[in-house]
């Protein structure tokens, strides 16, 4: 049986050979279908990854709470815009809500930032030592701000990469002062640089920490205030906020969900009523991102499969087409003996040879979808800048990530679609009647 295979594959090699440029046209078929399965899934795989690491990032035993400016409407005729989380609020929930472990606030403003005679516009965030740790901020020079700092107010100040570059030139910043309002601030850390982080949703906008001046918070609330004017558009406008946002961690993520709600409860009575506030467990958008990647997953399956059928129709094109080709080859067959078994193992033979040729070319081409992505990216930078400029953060740095599973899978699918779509072609031939093939011309 075995040798009866064998011999049977070499007769339709040499078959398929007699029309090398068809088999390679039906090859680059099934190979295309076989590589888009691979490629559609390892891009869907990266871009679900990068989705998830930036909300696993924002921490899947977090709430976070937000203050949130009211409608336009409700704020056209009020002289000074009072809204937001406060201070009452951070400390009742900290105190009352059990499953709260810790709680972090964060108030930022943009505000202009001075050494001398070099001036920048940069964003001010006063914040607690966990800020550091929360937003990955890793130290070029010196140290970020710790609790002493927060507890004793200081005039400390961490600057960001780019703003000591630009403040300091070819200085050491550590140990000199900045100039913000009317006060002076101590330099004691310098950040190392950091991409900026992408939007996530309609939840969080993207963050760009190029401009980010630190210091501590109860400092800013000191000396800052909570009621900050700018002129913006010809109009003056006065906003009073006492926390942008706090984030609360809990013990366990058994305990996110009652914990938020009891949390919503507390701003609700405590802001009247008013939604001034918004509130986001990244739990909840991370269970919506898993659910979010399989159907994108077996979208991108779909798609893919798609490709696949048409390879596989192809495949039967060509043999229907061999097949009338090939009537008195088979009438001859018939004649000097050949069973209806044999001649569709001859047909079947030659799909399935097409088939598996197709699917490993499909997986060595589809095992390619990572380098070519860097060198479409790199070309991209060097000749079209403006365009990689524009594009979101998730496409300037995601990176196909191969799904094992793909592979066997688009190789089985291709061979099953070369023996589906190449049965009808060979029962068609094997069922023809020898004496009308003889004399087929």
């Amino acid at each position: 049986m075995l040798y009866t295979w064998l011999r049977t594959f070499q007769l339709g090699f040499k078959s398929l050979m007699l029309h090398p440029m068809r088999s390679l046209l039906t090859v680059v078929g099934i190979f295309i279908g076989v590589s888009s399965v691979i490629w559609l899934l390892a891009i869907g795989e990266g871009i679900s990854q990068k989705s998830q690491e930036q909300i696993e990032s924002l921490g899947a035993t977090n709430i976070i709470v937000q203050s949130s400016p009211p409608p336009d409407d409700a704020s056209a005729n009020v002289r000074v815009l009072i809204y937001g989380l406060t201070r009452y609020d951070f400390e009742k929930i900290k105190e009352v809500v059990p499953g709260v472990k810790e709680a972090f606030p964060i108030r930022h403003i943009k505000q202009r930032i001075s050494n001398g005679a070099r001036m920048l516009d940069g964003r001010l965030v006063g914040c607690t030592p966990h800020y550091q740790k929360a937003n990955n901020l890793k130290m070029a020079r010196g140290r970020f701000i710790d609790n002493v700092d927060c507890m004793f107010k200081k005039n400390y100040c961490v600057l960001s990469n780019e703003m000591a570059n630009e403040l300091f030139a070819f200085e050491n910043p550590i140990g000199q002062n900045v100039k913000i309002g009317r006060y002076f601030y101590t330099v004691i850390g310098v950040c190392q640089p950091k991409n900026a982080s992408a939007a996530i949703g309609g939840t969080f906008e993207s963050q760009d920490y190029s401009r980010d001046v630190y210091f501590p918070i109860e400092t800013f609330w000191s000396e800052l205030g909570d009621r900050i004017s700018t002129n913006r558009s010809g109009s003056h406008e006065t906003t009073q906020i006492e926390i942008n946002q706090i984030t609360f961690q809990v013990e366990s993520t058994d305990d996110v969900h009652s914990t938020s709600e009891i949390i919503k409860f507390i701003l609700n009575q405590n802001h009247q009523g008013k939604k001034d506030w918004t509130i986001t467990v990244p739990l909840e958008l991370l269970e919506q991102a898993q659910t979010t990647k399989m159907m994108f997953m077996l979208f991108m399956g779909l798609i893919a499969a798609i490709s696949l059928a048409v390879g596989g129709i192809g495949i039967m094109n060509i043999m229907l087409a061999t097949v009338t080709e090939r009537t008195r080859e088979i009438g001859i067959r018939r004649a000097l003996g050949a069973k209806r078994s044999d001649i569709t193992r001859q047909f079947l033979a030659e799909t399935i040879m097409l088939s598996v040729l197709g699917g490993l070319t499909g997986i060595l081409g589809g095992l390619l979808c990572g380098p070519f992505t860097e060198v479409v990216r790199f070309m991209l930078n060097f000749y079209f800048p403006a365009v990689m400029e524009q594009l979101p953060e998730l496409m300037k740095t995601m990176a196909p990530i191969l799904v094992p599973w793909s592979i066997p899978l688009a190789f089985a699918i291709s061979v099953t679609i070369g023996v589906v779509f190449g049965l009808y072609p060979a029962r068609r031939a094997a069922m023809m009647d020898p004496i009308e093939a003889l004399r087929h011309e």
